[in-house]
């Protein structure tokens, strides 16, 4: 199973690149469109790091393939700009996955 990203940007992703994770850089909903389609369509990928500006950015598509895939796995991770403590992030995963506040 390999791990795969979508940044926003190139810092991140050459981070990764140097941990051996694969990854392409997107600005545009129609390019995070064509990478999650890509990402999709490979059996290989079981996760999916995707940077919080990137699931803003297309907040429905992300959730619409949380809800109609089981694999890859998307998780959100914090850029170098990120705010976002990840308590938050976590809890809001799960309000929007189970339906429960924590």
């Amino acid at each position: 199973m390999k791990l795969f990203v979508i940044s926003d940007n190139i810092d991140t992703q050459l981070g990764m690149r140097l941990t051996g994770i694969e990854g392409v850089v997107v600005h545009q909903p129609q390019e995070v469109a064509q990478a999650l389609e890509r990402v999709f369509s490979d059996g290989e990928i079981g996760v999916v790091l995707m940077t919080t500006k990137l699931v803003n950015l297309c907040p429905e598509l992300v959730f619409e393939y949380k809800l109609t895939h089981k694999r890859p796995l998307i998780v959100e991770i914090p850029d170098r700009h990120a705010t976002a403590h990840i308590s938050e992030t976590i809890s809001r995963y799960i309000r929007e996955a189970v339906g429960i506040r924590i």
